[in-house]
């Protein structure tokens, strides 16, 4: 399931639990596509908790319909995952290496609120 959290402008934060659907992927879609026409910049909070997986029409969907995202890459600015599961922060420092570019930092659940004001920062509203 995913929840979009509360965030200054220019930053998409969500909270990603159990099984990620077809639906939650549209979702996180359609709002990484709002922030970016808005923003020339946008940052990015994710946190998750118990999650268990995606269902493989998510996966597809996330392909089929997310690729256009890849070539934007350039507007992504700071990245903070925030997750108690060691899978999910190994896979997304790993994500890091292959996004040059764009600032990432992992967190445990300890970090959180250090996570959340590190994506916030003092520029997360440029337009």
């Amino acid at each position: 399931m995913l929840e979009r959290l509360a965030a200054p402008d220019g930053v998409m934060a969500v909270r990603v639990t159990g099984q990620v659907s077809e639906a939650d992927v549209a979702a996180a879609i359609g709002w990484m596509d709002e922030a970016l026409n808005s923003h020339d910049k946008v940052h990015v909070f994710a946190e998750t908790e118990g999650l268990t997986g995606a269902d493989p029409s998510a996966i597809v969907h996330g392909l089929a319909n997310g690729a256009h995202l890849l070539t934007r890459l350039r507007r992504f600015g700071r990245v903070a995952v925030v997750s108690e599961q060691r899978w999910v922060r190994a896979m997304s420092r790993l994500e890091s290496a292959v996004l040059p570019g764009i600032s990432y930092q992992v967190f445990d659940t300890t970090g959180r609120n250090a996570a959340f004001a590190w994506v916030c920062g003092p520029d997360a509203a440029e337009a």
